[in-house]
């Protein structure tokens, strides 16, 4: 997740004419049917890339609709979850703490919260690359055998991309010399000190500047969207990286592009049982209002429904979204059998949960999350 500073923020909501909670106004055009006079949206927190796109698409919806849209910003996962959970918000705007929730890990491995029934509505693709240095000589992932590769504390986001990418090509942390660093942005930072080789991380992070200015030189090892096994074993992993042509970003331009992957963040995001009326609805309207809001921001171009309307996510759509996307010729086949194998995926782990619980009783913490790992495991690839 970028964060931006609070002049950063205010010049792009300013530019956008945007507010965190404007009022309804006069509808230029009939609102889609489901969508509701007034709509809640758990968010990210004031300051985050995540939260100025909200407020521009949530602009976009008055204009268009009058929809009032009150905007709920959390600096935790399970903060942004749970007003969706206690039905106090109609959306979540997520990141990969949907994947961690919809599969009962790290925060969620918990009696009070085990795996969570969840669907997504739409989510724009956000690139995520493993940045070398030049120095080191690595060219490939097969490369980072041995070497040095920086891992944040307490920062599971970053480290199953980076663990998921290494494992394309059959590389675990046992394969790698794992240093740990307080924070994503001191993984980063570790490059330019010489203090590791490798580091994941967005590829217009500002940290990375000084590496691609500093004699290290800077790298990004490439995800050939070709080869066919690499993204398989990606996706026996963690199912939600796709292949991205990224023009934009530290060491990359429109004439050097490089091939990374693709993750969804934010992800619009509701319970299983959500109306489908609401989320046909909601889907429908922020694809009309489009044109309202897509120059808000240089990264707002990303929610055109061809690229937000798209699997692989860390939950599957929701069949009110199934739906729209149907009608506008944009669900696949492949699609198709990819949802119905994360809803078979996450309502394998839900019936589990019960049993799982019981048969651990005496287990807290730690030794309860390890468990439920290799459980989840096991059922996954009994699927």
């Amino acid at each position: 997740m970028t964060r931006l500073n609070r002049r950063q923020t205010m010049a792009l909501m300013g530019a956008a004419g945007l507010a965190p909670m404007a009022p309804a106004i006069l509808r230029a055009q009939d609102k889609p049917a489901g969508l509701p006079d007034t709509m809640i949206w758990s968010t990210y927190d004031v300051g985050s890339t995540g939260y100025v796109e909200a407020t521009a698409i949530a602009d976009a919806m008055i204009k268009n609709y009058g929809t009032r849209v009150r905007l709920l910003p959390s600096g935790s996962g399970v903060g942004r979850i749970i007003p969706l959970k206690q039905g106090q918000a109609n959306t979540a705007w997520l990141a990969n703490e949907l994947y961690f929730a919809t599969r009962g890990i790290f925060d969620f491995a918990t009696p009070e919260w085990g795996p969570q029934n969840m669907r997504t509505i739409c989510g724009r693709p956000a690139s995520f690359g493993i940045a070398v240095t030049q120095e080191s000589g690595i060219e490939t992932i097969e490369d980072l055998r041995g070497k040095r590769v920086a891992y944040a504390a307490a920062n599971p986001s970053v480290a199953i991309k980076v663990d998921t990418m290494i494992g394309s090509k059959g590389l675990t942390r046992d394969d790698v010399e794992v240093i740990e660093f307080p924070s994503y942005a001191d993984t980063l930072r570790a490059l330019t000190q010489g203090q590791a080789d490798a580091a994941g991380g967005a590829l217009t992070a500002a940290a990375l500047t000084e590496l691609e200015a500093s004699p290290r030189g800077i790298r990004w090892l490439s995800f050939d969207p070709n080869d066919k096994q690499m993204w398989e074993n990606m996706n026996k992993i963690a199912p939600l990286f796709s292949p991205y042509r990224e023009t934009i970003g530290v060491g990359v331009t429109g004439k050097d592009p490089v091939d990374v992957v693709a993750y969804k963040y934010p992800m619009v995001t509701v319970m299983h049982d959500a109306d489908p009326e609401m989320t046909y609805g909601f889907l429908k309207a922020l694809d009309e209002s489009y044109p309202g809001y897509k120059d808000a921001a240089p990264i707002m171009e990303s929610w055109g429904i061809k690229q937000s309307g798209t699997t692989p996510m860390d939950a599957p759509f929701h069949e009110g979204a199934i739906l729209y996307l149907q009608e506008i010729g944009q669900w696949t086949d492949e699609q198709q059998a990819w949802n119905d194998a994360a809803v078979k995926e996450i309502e394998a782990l839900i019936a589990a949960w019960p049993d799982f619980l019981s048969e651990n009783s005496g287990l807290s913490g730690d030794e309860l999350a390890a468990a439920w790992d290799a459980k989840r495991k096991e059922i996954t690839a009994s699927l």
